[in-house]
């Protein structure tokens, strides 16, 4: 009689890899702005289980992923870290979709990550939202001055004003997504894949040809914006700026 081959349950390891590797990736075709703020969320939580469970991440086993972790990882990032109630969700988020995907793979461990996917999102106030006369934006995005910096800060400025974006959506704009002949137009890449066209006043039109002619060297993939170094600003860097012209 032919003994049946015992199956061995995947390690905390292989499912994390599969988790990135294939359902993120192939299987979800999420984005790349997703799965970075996914691996963020995991490089945070692997550091705290490693610290708080005394062993490598290698070691861990998926029913170590317990409710009790999770809420001190929480915990943590709140009153360590200084994270906000909207970040703590979005990191708990991350680690929710991990353990139902992990769930299908170990169903020797579907009870303990039943009761871990039991721990809650954080309720939180959203604070109503100021926002400035039209005087008052139309003094911030005045003439420039003559440095390279101030001249791209101000379009950057112009550009939020006029189409309500987010920061990471303009700094992410190309110059081929920018229309200026005819119906001018830019073309922005949201959360989820998600694409617009916003109209351009007359006005931001010709402050990007005033851009444009002094940076000939701009390619249609290249970022509207760059950094000095030719590539995309990062999120922290016009934020810096932004908050400086609105003090």
């Amino acid at each position: 009689m032919v003994k049946p081959e015992s199956v061995h349950a995947p390690s905390f390891a292989a499912l994390v890899q599969a988790f990135f590797a294939e359902h993120l990736q192939q299987q979800r075709a999420m984005s790349p702005r997703t799965i970075a703020a996914y691996r963020d969320a995991f490089v945070l939580f692997l550091d705290f289980a490693q610290a708080r469970l005394h062993k490598q991440p290698t070691a861990i086993r998926l029913e170590e992923i317990t409710p009790a972790l999770i809420l001190a990882f929480l915990d943590h990032l709140e009153r360590e870290r200084g994270n906000t109630v909207r970040s703590r969700n979005a990191r708990l988020a991350a680690l929710r979709a991990f353990l139902k995907f992990a769930g299908r793979r170990d169903v020797s461990a579907l009870h303990a990550v039943e009761k871990s996917l039991g721990v809650p999102m954080k309720r939180f106030e959203r604070p109503m939202l100021g926002f400035l006369s039209r005087e008052e934006m139309l003094a911030i995005i005045s003439e420039p001055s003559d440095s390279w910096t101030s001249q791209r800060d101000h379009l950057l400025l112009r550009m939020l004003y006029n189409t309500g974006a987010r920061v990471s959506e303009i700094i992410g704009v190309t110059l081929a997504d920018v229309v200026l002949d005819g119906a001018a137009c830019v073309h922005l890449h949201g959360k989820g894949r998600k694409q617009r066209a916003v109209p351009l006043w007359r006005s931001t039109v010709r402050q990007i040809r005033a851009w444009l002619r002094p940076n000939p060297q701009l390619q249609p993939t290249s970022a509207l914006l760059p950094n000095r170094d030719g590539q995309a600003m990062t999120r922290p860097a016009p934020q810096l700026f932004i908050t400086g012209s609105w003090a």
